[in-house]
């Protein structure tokens, strides 16, 4: 009977290299947070271009969707990495390249998403807020919106996930990120079971991370307030009132 190799799994290599590995998870939540931040205003533009009564801007929302949702996020990399420097002739770092790749992939799904949410208010309530005297940007800041939100906000934080995971193709075009460390400490050490491990680990940590900061954010648009954040927020209120109050007496 043959005797299989020992494995040796140098685990302790993971602690000694966590620096280079959290700087590489870092990238990709920097990337990820500006991508979202600019997607989801793109996406709330689209959406409500959309849902305008003019055919014209509703089928370049929809030319727009269609086109960008059905780019996978290395294509889209690649095409603004190589593609976008011929056409412009500017040459975009691979941070800028990351952060446009996903925000316009992302976007066209957060487009679908804010449609659906703004769908489900009942129209009634614009109506009611019309009959109050409210101006029609008021009743979509002050009604609307915050309504679609909390419908919106547990499929942002999933996308958002898909975000961070999506940064892991990145590493194509030189993107320092999980995967790219992961890869050059692996050429290093030769340990890729124990690198790979670790990765896999971080992704899963921020999901769980991400999943709840993103309930404690749905939990301040329900009504009652409740919620971590909210409770923070109502105490702090509530002492600036009291200080006030100490202040004028």
């Amino acid at each position: 009977m043959e005797d299989r190799p020992k494995l040796n799994f140098m685990w302790y290599l993971v602690w000694e290299n966590r620096d280079i590995l959290l700087k590489g998870l870092w990238t990709a939540l920097s990337v990820s947070v500006t991508a979202l931040a600019l997607s989801l205003v793109v996406g709330l533009i689209f959406a409500l271009l959309k849902m305008s009564r003019f055919q014209v801007l509703r089928g370049i929302s929809t030319l727009y969707v269609n086109i960008f949702r059905g780019i996978p996020a290395l294509v889209s990399v690649i095409w603004v990495y190589f593609g976008w420097s011929l056409l412009f002739g500017r040459n975009f770092t691979v941070y800028q390249a990351g952060v446009i790749a996903l925000t316009l992939l992302y976007s066209s799904f957060f487009s679908e998403i804010f449609r659906s949410a703004l769908l489900a208010i009942h129209k009634g309530q614009k109506e009611a807020g019309l009959a109050l005297g409210m101006s029609r940007w008021r009743i979509f800041r002050s009604v609307i919106m915050p309504q679609a939100l909390k419908i919106a906000i547990p499929n942002i934080g999933s996308m958002f996930i898909g975000m961070i995971k999506d940064t892991s193709t990145f590493t194509v075009i030189g993107l320092a990120e999980v995967v790219q460390v992961t890869q050059n400490l692996n050429s290093v050490y030769f340990q890729p079971f124990v690198f790979y491990t670790a990765a896999a680990g971080l992704y899963v940590v921020v999901a769980f991370a991400v999943d709840f900061i993103f309930r404690l954010i749905e939990s301040g648009f329900t009504y009652p307030k409740r919620g971590t954040i909210t409770r923070f927020l109502t105490r702090r209120r509530r002492a600036h009132v009291e200080r006030l109050i100490e202040i004028n007496s």
